[in-house]
C-alpha cells in the first residue's frame, strides 16, 4: 500500500511526465482538483501550469485550449471549494486530521483570510496549499457570494494566464529550453513556497515575541 501511495506521489509530481502522457485534459483536472478538492493541496498547480506553457510554446499543446479550459476549471475548483465551506460551516474547523487533510493547512489558511480579506481569493492563487483551502475559509465565513464570485472568476483567470503564458514565452524565446525544463521547473516551485515560507516564519516570530512577553508578566 505504501509502496503505491509512494509511486502515485511521484507520478503526480512529475510535471513533465504529467504533461506528455495527460496533456490538457489531465492539466485541467489536476487544476481542478487542486483547487476545488482538499486532498489536492499537493498537486503541483504553479510548475504544472509553467512547463504546460513551454510544452505549448514547442507545438504539443494548443495554448488557447489549454488557457480557456485550464481557466474554466480554475474557477469551477474555486466554487466547490466555496460550497464545501458554506456547507460544513464552523463544522470544519473541528475536523479531525486525516493523509488528506491537516487543520495546521486549513488555520494557516484562516490566518491569511483574515489578514488579507476577500482580497486572499486573488493572492492565495499564487501561493500552494492556501490557494486550495482559501475558498472553504471564504465559503465557511460566509463570504457574500457574489462577491466570492466576483474574485474568484478574476483571480482563476489571473494565475492560469499570468503561470502559462510564463512558460509559454520563456519556451518561445529561449532555444531548447527543454534541456533546462528541470531547473525552470525548480525555480517556479521555490517562488511558489516563498511566500509560504516568509508567512511560517512571521508566525513563528509572532508567536516567540508573544511567549516572551507573557513569560515577563508572569516573571515581573
Amino acid at each position: 500500500m505504501l509502496d503505491w501511495l509512494q509511486e502515485a506521489f511521484l507520478f503526480l509530481t512529475n510535471v513533465q511526465g504529467l504533461i506528455t502522457w495527460g496533456g490538457v485534459v489531465l492539466v485541467c483536472i489536476i487544476v481542478f482538483v487542486e483547487t476545488g478538492l482538499f486532498f489536492g493541496f499537493f498537486l503541483p498547480g504553479d510548475s504544472l501550469l509553467v512547463t504546460a506553457g513551454i510544452f505549448a510554446a514547442a507545438g504539443f499543446l494548443d495554448i488557447s485550449t489549454l488557457l480557456f479550459f485550464a481557466s474554466a476549471c480554475a474557477v469551477l475548483g474555486d466554487q466547490v471549494g466555496y460550497y464545501i465551506g458554506r456547507k460544513t460551516g464552523q463544522a470544519l474547523y473541528s475536523r479531525p486530521n486525516s493523509r488528506f487533510f491537516k487543520q495546521q493547512h486549513l488555520e494557516r489558511t484562516r490566518a491569511f483570510y483574515e489578514k488579507h480579506g476577500p482580497k486572499t481569493i486573488v493572492l492565495a492563487r499564487f501561493v500552494p496549499i492556501v490557494r486550495t483551502f482559501a475558498p472553504a475559509v471564504a465559503g465557511a465565513a460566509e463570504m457574500r457570494y457574489r462577491r466570492f464570485v466576483t474574485y474568484n472568476v478574476f483571480g482563476g483567470i489571473l494565475w492560469i494566464f499570468s503561470m502559462t503564458l510564463l512558460g509559454y514565452f520563456l519556451g518561445a524565446s529561449i532555444p531548447n529550453i527543454n534541456r533546462y525544463i528541470h531547473w525552470v521547473i525548480a525555480v517556479v516551485i521555490l517562488l511558489s513556497i516563498l511566500p509560504v515560507v516568509i508567512e511560517v516564519l512571521r508566525m513563528r516570530q509572532r508567536r516567540t515575541k508573544t511567549e516572551a512577553a507573557l513569560s515577563v508578566r508572569e516573571n515581573p
